[in-house]
């Protein structure tokens, strides 16, 4: 989900040692179902022999790319700071 990326999903390095200190999903925070809205999905048949042999596409890669940065426009629009580093928490949003 692009909304975990943005506002959960973050790798934690012990400095110490170089290893993961969430390295499983107790620790490694992700959404859930419940932490996301109700989404509406329309099928779309489309004819397409370029993409592969089996003609098959990816459905869910190309929704996560932008939902990181408008989550983050969001933010800015209504708060007036602008955080470059995900996950945005409310840390990062306080002087």
């Amino acid at each position: 989900w692009g909304l975990s990326m943005a506002l959960h999903e973050e790798s934690v390095l012990d400095p110490r040692f170089g290893d993961y200190v969430n390295h499983d999903f107790a620790e490694y925070h992700i959404a859930t179902n419940a932490d996301v809205g109700e989404i509406d999905v329309s099928w779309i048949e489309e004819a397409d022999p370029h993409v592969n042999p089996m003609g098959v596409k990816g459905i869910g890669e190309i929704g996560i790319v932008g939902t990181a940065a408008a989550i983050a426009n969001a933010v800015y629009h209504a708060t007036g700071i602008r955080v470059r580093d995900l996950p945005i928490t409310l840390d990062k949003l306080l002087p």
